[in-house]
């Protein structure tokens, strides 16, 4: 995120992510403008395999066979890939896609998973954000090799990866860079479109996704596995001019998710994943709330704001994610203290457990403290930065349990120390500190000689940090 193009105001609203198709030969599609196909696995028809061009939805019949109208607008025919299928992919990108415009007979062949997929883990990659080829290597040397030893921790788990947009940063020509990290890292990848991932200057919204979808398909679509649901949504919309965009769902999008959702148990994990977090910087979010409404167990998952903050609207979870580049790889935290790094996700059935993994540091790295000397007193201040309401954080002076501390909001000392003022950081002093509510304060006599916090997430797991 550019923190002076954050959330502009104003613009027209675009009903369509796609780019028209009526420059292609009517011929491809019968007279009705439908197009037709089978989903097959070894050969058999596959029912119930839910198939869509971003408008129209519809599913397989007991044969495997589908056919569906397509909207004029659309550019894609993709599958909501089922559970209990391994994800198609082309060098670890997902490609559960096909243009439209190929043929007007579009086939898919999945292929059975070995094993079930009720328990499976997913990683979130925010804000990759690579400027350049230095970026591109701290991204190689650093983010990757940190992934991937998370994913071979997770044993034969099966895995797969989310990136929730600015995969680049308005360099375009990098997209072919993060897909080799993607490969590097070995497992399906899916990508949502962030901000710096737009092209500028060529129009409006509709054609503000060319060349993503170039590399990654459609801006907006569904998989499954095991009982999980996975919605991918564009949420930025360009309003034409320069790089002003703004938070915003399409109708578009929401129609075509009432549609999806159709299809999915009312008692189903639904992860909806997007750039811009809904929660707050989403002018119409409550038009998406109203489309969930009857969904009792959702989870969104953002970025953009290079800061880590969990909110609950709504009944709703979301994660706001800490980034991959942190303060846009001008060091090892985002502008919140939080460290550089992603976040990591287990599934059981229904059940989501989740954490914080930062870049370089053992997962048990959940918590920063600091102490420092005021007037006749000491200050402890924990930096507690994947805490929702369901922590619980305690700290002991000399061995002594003192109880709970304090939240209070307020600024991270090493984000002070790395990014406050205007030659700081170097290279891209845009980076400044911000203001935080995972901030925990306690105050105690100077003769105390040793400080400890505890805090325990709400899975029960605990964490500690000494000073």
């Amino acid at each position: 995120m550019n923190r002076r193009s954050f959330i502009k105001q104003g613009g027209l609203l675009a009903t369509t992510l796609f780019v028209s198709l009526k420059s292609y030969p009517f011929s491809l599609f019968d007279t009705d403008n439908k197009i037709s196909g089978r989903i097959t696995s070894n050969g058999k028809g596959i029912a119930n395999v839910v198939v869509s061009d971003g408008f129209n939805v519809v599913k397989t019949d007991k044969d495997g066979n589908y056919v569906i109208e397509i909207n004029t607008l659309a550019k894609f025919v993709w599958l909501s890939t089922p559970a209990g299928y391994e994800f198609k992919t082309d060098s670890y990108l997902a490609k559960h896609y096909q243009n439209a415009s190929a043929n007007a007979k579009l086939n898919f062949e999945l292929k059975a998973l070995k094993q079930n997929d009720n328990k499976h883990n997913f990683i979130i990659w925010a804000d990759p954000q690579v400027k350049n080829k230095k970026d591109v290597q701290k991204m190689m040397n650093e983010s990757v090799p940190d992934t991937k030893k998370v994913i071979k921790s997770l044993g034969n788990a099966l895995v797969h990866g989310i990136c929730v947009g600015d995969i680049v940063w308005d360099n375009h020509e990098l997209f072919v860079d993060y897909n080799k990290a993607v490969t590097e890292m070995g497992i399906p990848f899916f990508q949502a479109l962030g901000n710096h991932d737009m092209d500028y200057r060529m129009g409006g919204d509709e054609t503000s996704d060319k060349t993503f979808q170039e590399h990654y398909g459609p801006t907006y679509y569904s998989f499954n596995r095991g009982k999980a649901h996975y919605v991918v949504l564009d949420d930025v919309r360009y309003l034409g001019v320069e790089r002003t965009y703004d938070g915003f769902i399409s109708q578009a999008q929401l129609d075509w998710l009432a549609k999806d959702l159709q299809f999915v148990s009312k008692n189903a994990l639904v992860i909806i994943c997007a750039h811009i977090p809904i929660h707050n910087a989403v002018k119409n979010n409550e038009d998406l709330y109203k489309v969930l409404n009857s969904f009792t167990n959702v989870h969104l998952m953002s970025g953009h704001t290079h800061y880590n903050k969990n909110t609950i609207k709504n009944n709703i979870y979301e994660h706001n994610h800490g980034t991959v580049c942190g303060a846009w790889w001008t060091g090892p935290i985002c502008e919140d203290g939080t460290p550089s790094g992603y976040g990591v996700y287990e599934v059981n059935g229904t059940e989501l457990k989740w954490y914080y993994q930062p870049t370089g540091l053992d997962r048990t790295n959940q918590i920063r403290i600091y102490v420092d000397e005021l007037t006749n007193q000491k200050r402890l201040i924990a930096n507690v930065w994947n805490w929702d309401p369901q922590w619980k954080v305690e700290y002991f002076l000399d061995g002594k349990s003192m109880g709970e501390m304090e939240i209070q909001k307020g600024f991270d000392p090493m984000s002070v120390t790395l990014f406050k003022g205007d030659k700081l950081p170097m290279g891209r002093t845009f980076a400044e500190p911000k203001m935080t509510e995972h901030l925990f304060v306690a105050h105690f006599e100077p003769s105390i000689k040793k400080v400890k916090v505890v805090t325990t997430d709400r899975f029960g797991e605990k964490f500690t940090a000494e000073a």
